[in-house]
């Protein structure tokens, strides 16, 4: 059967065949010389984004916020951030950016707001409808209504004096949760999304989404687990009737993309989300594939981290390509504002800098599902080196260290500071390296979070005008999975499962297959597959200069990635 016959049977989306851009505003480009990212500093660079061939941007939160989350503490929904500009700056950033049929997607945050948000402060003074928008507990100041952890580190309560009585928080204190029960929460936050999409947006990000239903009465978690209470706040019991009115209340309505970002979830859990009447999400970020690489403790353990098993992660992403992304869609990724760089975390940034972040592209690239490029990851950003607690600004780490310390499990940073520099949440936030110029470019003045050090040789000026760089290759790849019906709509299929250097997997769709092999090792290997044919095999991209037209038993160096077609 043709390909062109197989796509007539195929639900095709636009949303699955974009490539999404995801930006960091806070770290982006400063336009005002206040060393701080800003609105119309991505205005400004509109123009590389549309040149390096991406379809949609994924903004992190501008709202109004008081800062203490980043911008995910949301002070007023309506309101952008004084530092970032103005509402009219962001109006003109969708206008450009709808001018070069680039889309625009918005974070979504929902499970909690600021502290500061009026909602919060009417509840704190019980102030009519108010009074329950929240979720408040009597109990002694020194005695928290029950054992949950916040994910921050540290008890999930606070004490509010002014109400007498403790609120839930599971990010940050000045995050209180929202209480999903009370349907006049619901409208009000249906009413807000309505506005978004009135104004223009293409679709919504949906932050931590499955913590939104908690189980009633809000028992006591068990103590024996990493994350104490969370059997109890996530995949709450109305979870999908409170998305399911959300979507069919407001996105039902308009041509959107949404995708949900749910922590501690498993494959299974996933898919009930996609499922007609599951909620209405168009895909999700789950994070079983990024597990691997944890200690036995989780991702903050302080022993056993950073070493994983390919064939382990072959296994979990191909659950993901048959059972997601095959009878759904997934969302494609591997970093965020949330994760370490990819290139530190999965190739190697100093012996194989290119060929490994070339590699990663490739993977990311030619699965099926929408694929994700977090800002910098084009042109191999790589973690940096933070000496001291007080060059951290990520609100997760300090809290983390913070407990070990009174824990004393940890006697300074000094014991943490390996697990930070391969973990913390501040790798990718460091600022954009747009050129080896002051500041790399990113700002006329101090930062607001230091640099990295390497930005004078990884920047986007000189990866530019380098015609053998990773971002002359992520630029390649993006035009190839435009090109390419098979690499957003084929089958998969994956090869040589327990092989601990090669992954290798077969997209196919009608009479045209595609095969991708990837050396993820800093060793020279063979590909042998002895069930494909690979006699007129034609190579479409790959990451050394030159590589075998037939993959079989062709020696693939460190970190060779190549895709052909067979």
């Amino acid at each position: 059967m043709s390909q062109h016959t197989v796509l007539e049977q195929v639900d095709t989306e636009w949303w699955k065949e974009a490539v999404v851009y995801q930006i960091y505003p806070r770290s982006f480009n400063d336009s005002d010389s206040d060393g701080i990212g800003d609105i119309p500093g991505i205005t400004d660079k509109v123009t590389y984004l549309d040149k390096l061939g991406v379809d949609v941007i994924w903004l992190c939160p501008v709202y109004d916020s008081p800062n203490a989350d980043n911008g995910y503490d949301i002070r007023n929904y309506r309101a952008i951030m004084n530092e970032f500009g103005t509402m009219a700056d962001w109006e003109t950033l969708l206008a450009e950016l709808h001018t070069r049929d680039m889309r625009l997607i918005m974070d979504l945050v929902i499970n909690h707001t600021s502290k500061e948000h009026e909602w919060f402060q009417r509840s704190r003074q019980r102030d009519g409808k108010y009074e329950d928008y929240y979720y408040w507990r009597d109990g002694a100041p020194d005695n928290p209504p029950n054992n949950w952890n916040s994910i921050f580190g540290g008890p999930a309560w606070t004490y509010d004096e002014k109400r007498g009585q403790w609120y839930l928080h599971l990010f940050d204190e000045n995050q209180p949760d929202l209480n999903w029960r009370n349907p006049d929460v619901r409208e009000d936050i249906k009413e807000m999304v309505t506005w978004w999409l009135e104004k223009g947006i293409d679709g919504f990000r949906m932050d931590a989404i499955n913590f939104i239903s908690k189980t009633e009465g809000l028992p006591d978690g068990d103590p024996d687990r990493t994350l104490v209470g969370v059997e109890h706040y996530s995949h709450g019991p109305h979870i999908h009737t409170y998305l399911q009115e959300v979507y069919d209340d407001t996105l039902a309505d308009y041509d959107v993309m949404t995708v949900g970002e749910m922590g501690e979830t498993s494959i299974d859990q996933t898919a009930e989300y996609l499922v007609e009447g599951g909620g209405g999400l168009d895909m999700a970020f789950q994070f079983n594939h990024l597990t691997v690489d944890e200690g036995p403790e989780g991702q903050w353990t302080l022993d056993g981290w950073g070493k994983w098993d390919l064939s382990e992660f072959k296994a979990i992403m191909t659950r993901c390509q048959n059972e997601l992304a095959g009878e759904w869609w997934d969302a494609v990724f591997l970093g965020n504002h949330d994760l370490p760089r990819i290139l530190s975390r999965f190739g190697d940034d100093e012996g194989y800098h290119r060929e490994s972040a070339k590699l990663i592209a490739t993977f990311l690239l030619t699965l099926r599902g929408t694929p994700y490029i977090y800002q910098g990851d084009e042109i191999g950003m790589t973690n940096a080196e933070f000496v001291s607690l007080d060059e951290i600004d990520d609100p997760m780490t300090t809290g983390i260290v913070e407990m070990l310390l009174a824990e004393g499990r940890i006697e300074s940073y000094e014991e943490a500071a390996d697990l930070v520099n391969y973990r913390s949440r501040d790798h990718s936030r460091t600022p954009m390296q747009w050129s080896s110029e002051t500041n790399a470019g990113f700002t006329d003045s101090e930062p607001w979070l230091k640099l990295n050090r390497n930005y004078t040789s990884i920047n986007v000026e000189s990866a530019i005008d380098d015609t053998d760089s990773i971002w002359q290759y992520y630029k390649e790849l993006i035009d190839l999975r435009h090109a390419e019906d098979v690499l957003v709509y084929g089958e998969y299929n994956l090869l040589l499962p327990n092989d601990e250097q090669i992954y290798a997997y077969r997209r196919t769709l009608g009479d045209e297959t595609i095969l991708v092999v990837l050396n993820w090792s800093d060793k020279p290997t063979t590909f042998d597959c002895p069930s494909i044919n690979t006699a007129n095999a034609k190579v479409l991209i790959t990451n050394y200069e030159s590589t075998s037209t037939n993959p079989k038993r062709h020696e693939f160096r460190p970190y060779e990635a190549t895709v052909y077609r067979l």
